[in-house]
């Protein structure tokens, strides 16, 4: 390499100066040997760079088209088989047998090896997939060659298909579900975990699985669903539902028999035919991908656990003081959303209620330094807010006070169960408000994003495939955990906010600072726990 040839001159040169410089010469001999030296390793290393970059410009091209091309096959013949995944019986089938005894096959291993022969014998740099033995190359052709003709395959079967009339798969009579697997394998796996201490200083790291493990497998109980409603007429579909609740024992939909209603998917399914009908079929098959999203988004605003709690997230830049004004924008949309998300089932004094209640709380943000106003260039008047505060609890303990009211009234007097759920509602609204005081502004998108996947998951995913109850609240149970986490909490009594017990108080005391400070803490739990309640009692 030249670089390396200029670099051992440099280096014979600098032997002769160090050889002059032990012997005593201080002549003008030594001062230019010694600019002649650099020179010569500045060169050097020029030459060196040079070479280096050049290396690594060069990409071994056919090995990665190779690589491409065995990716995007792969690929394709999955979404290809995802239609029959999704069906009632789940099933799974590549095509590759009869490609393997087909002509097409042959002709395509002969012209991939042909080409791998021209490529590798006039290519002038190193290629990787050429440095292989030629057995493991024709290997690769033979796969490639494979995977092409179990792709054009599946499509001839999918054509095949579409021209014949179509058929429902045999519905599988097991009660056991993928959901139901995943809620006992999940929370099972979840307290055998708690026996390692590694896993309990990361427990946050099982929660956010177990939450995209769930998020995913809805999904796929989603598309199901849509696809056996494709595949029945709605008509006899409502026929089905009838019979299932008048004498509980098989019909027929196009001529295929089903079970009992307990045991059938499909009975679950054509009784939410009526849910997901227009956009809301739309929204319902992305709900759980949304929720997938938010659940990242939140990932990044708290780092917690042992191993993550010192990194860098997007709560600590929202917190410094540079970022203020982005802060106080957040803080204000946050408040926002949650009364846009919140007032939806709420009578019209409780609407008002919570509009000035959470006005309240964006002033005692403002009071103590936290934001500022759009009018406020300066945070020369802070105070402790205790005015504001307690102008906050007072809308706290009057919405709660109506939800009671509701409660008990519903309890005397033999009223419909929808002032029950009335009353409840308006007890979580109450304790919604509480934690949106009690949260330090740059929490408050995950209470956001608590009420919108609370939204989602019961209009979108719970209603219309018609979870009993264990599995709602085994859902609330995993969600409200993760959401613990989501906080920024940890197992670790160093993330208690323990500001949290001193908001309206002028000094300690120790009944309310104890209350407020744990329902802070455990406000994602709590909060779950409540919406459970309110969901089977309008259930």
């Amino acid at each position: 390499d030249p670089g390396y040839e200029h670099f051992k001159m440099a280096e014979k040169s600098h032997g002769n100066w160090i050889k002059l410089y032990l012997e005593g010469n201080n002549s003008e001999i030594l001062l230019n040997l010694g600019k002649k030296v650099l020179k010569q390793y500045l060169e050097a290393l020029k030459t060196l760079s040079s070479s280096l970059s050049k290396q690594v410009a060069q990409y071994d091209v056919y090995s990665m088209m190779v690589g491409t091309v065995i990716i995007m096959e792969v690929l394709l013949l999955l979404l290809l088989s995802v239609p029959k995944a999704l069906s009632s019986r789940a099933e799974f089938e590549v095509p590759l047998s009869p490609p393997l005894f087909s002509l097409l096959f042959y002709l395509m291993c002969l012209m991939l090896c042909a080409v791998h022969v021209i490529v590798c014998t006039s290519a002038e740099s190193l290629c990787y997939f050429c440095s292989m033995s030629w057995l493991t190359a024709a290997g690769v052709m033979m796969l490639i060659s494979a995977l092409m003709c179990g792709i054009f395959s599946a499509i001839a079967k999918i054509f095949e298909n579409s021209r014949l009339p179509l058929k429902n798969p045999v519905v599988s009579s097991s009660s056991w579900s993928e959901i139901d697997v995943l809620i006992l394998a999940g929370t099972i796996g979840h307290v055998l975990s708690l026996g390692a201490s590694s896993f309990i200083e990361e427990e946050h790291q099982t929660w956010y699985f177990l939450i995209n493990t769930l998020c995913l497998v809805l999904c796929q109980e989603l598309c199901r669903n849509n696809f056996l409603l494709k595949q029945c007429d709605p008509q006899q579909s409502t026929t089905v539902k009838q019979n299932f609740d008048s004498i509980g024992e098989a019909s027929e939909c196009k001529n295929i028999e089903i079970p009992a209603a307990g045991n059938s998917k499909l009975g679950k399914a054509t009784s939410s035919a009526e849910f997901i009908k227009g956009s809301d079929k739309w929204i319902s098959l992305a709900s759980p991908w949304i929720i997938l999203i938010c659940c990242r988004l939140l990932r990044s605003l708290n780092q917690t656990g042992v191993q993550w709690a010192h990194r860098p997230d997007f709560g600590h830049w929202l917190t410094s003081s540079e970022h203020k004004s982005e802060l106080s924008f957040l803080a204000a949309v946050s408040l926002l959303m949650i009364f846009f998300l919140v007032q939806r089932r709420s009578s019209l004094v409780s609407k008002i209620a919570m509009a000035l209640g959470l006005l309240g709380v964006y002033s005692y943000r403002a009071a103590i330094g936290n934001v500022i106003f759009p009018w406020q260039r300066d945070s020369k008047d802070i105070s402790k807010g205790i005015t504001e505060a307690r102008f906050v609890y007072v809308f706290v303990l009057g919405i709660v006070f109506t939800g009671t009211k509701d409660l008990l009234k519903s309890q005397v007097i033999s009223a419909d169960s929808s002032v029950k759920s009335t009353g409840l509602w308006e007890v979580y609204s109450g304790l919604v408000l509480l934690a949106a005081l009690l949260f330090r502004p740059h929490n408050l998108p995950v209470l956001v994003f608590c009420l919108l996947i609370q939204t989602m998951m019961t209009k979108y995913i719970w209603r219309p495939l018609k979870f009993d109850a264990a599995q709602i609240t085994i859902m609330h149970y995993w969600f409200g955990q993760a959401f613990f986490y989501f906080q920024g909490n940890s197992n670790g009594i160093a993330t208690v906010d323990v500001s949290a017990g001193f908001v309206g108080l002028e000094s300690y005391v120790e009944i309310p600072a104890i209350f407020l400070t744990a329902f802070a803490t455990y406000a994602g739990p709590l909060l779950w726990a409540i919406h459970l309640l309110c969901y089977l009692s309008s259930e």
